[in-house]
C-alpha cells in the first residue's frame, strides 16, 4: 500500500457499521454527514476519521455527496415512517404467533426497500410475516436475524466504564471473545462482572489479551514451582498492572514481590489464545 494513500473512515447512521471510501474529489472533514454507495443503494454515514490503514479484503465504498437539504428531509421522513411500521410490524409478529423480538426497522434512503432487524433464540419461518408486511408497505421487505452483539450495536448506550458501546463506537467488526482471556488478565470470572449489556463478553476484554499474554510468556506459568531466595514456592498470580506477583511458601504462607525480582525464562513459543480451544468462545453475532 502507497504511503500517501488515505481513506475515508466513516459510519452508516442506521447500523452503525463502519465504512471505508476511497476519497472523493470534493474536501471531507470529520464529522460531516455524507452520502456513500452501498449494496441497498445511497445512504447517510457520518465521517468519523481519515486514515491511512484498512483491514484486509476490505471492498472500499464511494462518497456520492455532502447531506443535501433534500437528503436531511427525506431522512427525517424516513424516521417517522419506521416509527410507525415498527409498530405494525409488532401487531404482525403478534398475530402470526412468531417466537422474535423486533429490533429496528429501517427505510433505505432511496425508498426502493425496508429492512427487519430481529433477534431470537432459534430459526424462525417468517415467510408469511414477509408476504403480509409486502402487502402492507408496497415494497421490497428483507427480515434478518441478528444476534445479541448485533443487536446492541444497532441499538447504542453506555456500557458499565459510562462509554458507548465499543460494538458500535469503535469497533470495524465483532471478534471473538474468549473466558480465556479474562482467566489470562487474571478478572473475576463472575459472569455479570466480565459481561456487557448485551449479554455476551465485554469486547474490550480482547483489547490488552496480546500484551499480557506477552508480558506472562517472560515468567512460568500462574500455578507452576519454582525457587526464589533459596526456598520452593507457588506463582499464584501476577499482576501485570501493579507490577507485583503473589507467591506461596511450602508452609501455605503467601505474600507478594515486585515481578522485577522473579526469574525470567525464555519466551514460549505458544501464545496464551492458542489455548483458548477448550474455552466457550461467546463472540458471535
Amino acid at each position: 500500500m502507497p504511503e500517501d494513500k488515505r481513506y475515508i473512515v466513516a459510519k452508516l447512521l442506521y447500523n452503525n457499521e463502519t465504512c471505508y471510501c476511497n476519497l472523493p474529489d470534493s474536501e471531507v472533514h470529520r464529522g460531516d454527514l455524507t452520502i456513500i454507495e452501498t449494496e441497498n443503494g445511497p445512504e447517510i454515514a457520518f465521517v468519523s476519521g481519515i486514515g491511512s490503514l484498512i483491514p484486509e479484503d476490505t471492498e472500499l465504498k464511494k462518497i456520492l455527496r455532502q447531506r443535501s437539504d433534500e437528503d436531511r428531509r427525506r431522512q427525517h421522513e424516513n424516521e417517522k415512517r419506521e416509527q410507525e411500521a415498527f409498530e405494525i410490524t409488532l401487531e404482525k409478529i403478534k398475530k402470526h404467533g412468531l417466537e422474535m423480538k423486533l429490533v429496528s426497522v429501517h427505510y433505505f434512503l432511496d425508498d426502493q426497500k425496508i429492512i427487519f432487524n430481529f433477534t431470537a433464540d432459534g430459526r424462525v419461518d417468517f415467510r408469511e410475516l414477509v408476504k403480509d408486511l409486502a402487502s402492507v408497505f408496497k415494497k421490497r421487505i428483507e427480515l434478518r436475524q441478528i444476534g445479541a452483539r448485533d443487536e446492541a450495536k444497532i441499538v447504542n448506550g453506555c456500557g458499565v466504564c459510562g462509554r458507548d458501546f465499543c460494538c458500535s463506537a469503535i469497533k470495524h467488526e465483532l471478534q471473538p471473545v474468549t473466558i480465556k482471556m479474562a482467566k489470562d488478565q487474571n478478572l473475576t470470572l463472575n459472569s455479570s462482572k466480565i459481561s456487557g449489556a448485551c449479554g455476551r463478553l465485554l469486547c474490550c476484554l480482547a483489547y490488552e489479551h496480546e500484551a499480557y499474554c506477552e508480558f506472562k510468556r517472560n515468567y512460568i506459568e500462574e500455578g507452576s514451582s519454582l525457587v526464589f531466595e533459596d526456598k520452593k514456592v507457588t506463582l499464584c498470580e501476577i499482576n501485570i498492572l501493579k507490577r507485583v506477583a503473589t507467591l506461596r511458601s511450602a508452609d501455605n504462607i503467601t505474600f507478594s514481590v515486585p515481578i522485577d525480582r522473579l526469574p525470567q525464562i525464555p519466551p514460549r513459543e505458544e501464545s496464551c489464545d492458542e489455548s483458548a480451544k477448550e474455552d466457550a468462545v461467546v463472540g458471535e453475532n
